[in-house]
């Protein structure tokens, strides 16, 4: 019986991989893709808002680092069994950390509380970092579903750490770029907002 479950687990992992056809690619060649994706704010500061404070008050939005599946402009699709391919009509319009981290800037900024600064704005010491690790940005074949995973380092002035793992799954996701698009974009948002919820705590 445990051998039947396990040829019909495989089957329908090919039938899912299948599905997908021409969708994903193992390698990194090939033509350009049709689509470019990028992130945008659900939340942001309208034209003219302002927040001050002194550079102590700020918070400095810093990329994270990410999985090195993650540090290209490719969409991860994950296969199961621990193999990765990538889509291949649709590809980032830069690296999907540096858009998530300007993504958490926006909504930050909307919320208004604090000055929000992102790297290369710092003229001093910020009040509090926001930094940490971009782990999921990925499409998952067999759940159908879109994963945005952030790893959160908040520091303070004199030291302090904490850290926090933060995720949104986006479920019933067909597996072609015009559908896991706006599903990471939501996906990322979700995240954001946890995240501006959380700092703002």
């Amino acid at each position: 019986m445990t051998g039947r479950k396990a040829i019909v687990r495989s089957a329908l992992g090919m039938a899912l991989a299948l599905a997908l056809g021409a969708c994903v690619s193992l390698g990194g060649g090939g033509k350009p893709p049709a689509m470019l994706l990028s992130l945008s704010a659900a939340e942001s500061a309208p034209a003219g808002a302002t927040a001050s404070g002194k550079v102590g008050d700020a918070v400095l939005v810093l990329e994270p680092e990410a999985d090195q599946r993650l540090a290209v402009n490719r969409v991860p699709v994950l296969m199961g069994g621990g193999q990765v391919a990538y889509l291949t009509d649709a590809a980032w319009v830069e690296r999907p950390a540096r858009l998530f981290a300007r993504l958490l800037a926006d909504t930050l900024r909307a919320r208004g509380a604090r000055p929000v600064l992102e790297e290369g704005q710092s003229a001093g010491a910020p009040g509090i970092r926001l930094s940490g690790r971009l782990s999921e940005m990925s499409y998952d074949v067999a759940g159908q579903a879109v994963v945005v995973r952030f790893d959160a380092l908040r520091s303070g002035p004199e030291g302090q750490i904490i850290t926090r793992r933060f995720e949104a799954v986006v479920p019933g996701v067909g597996g072609k770029a015009e559908q896991i698009g706006p599903a990471l974009n939501r996906a990322a948002n979700d995240v954001a907002r946890q995240v501006a919820d959380w700092m703002g705590g």
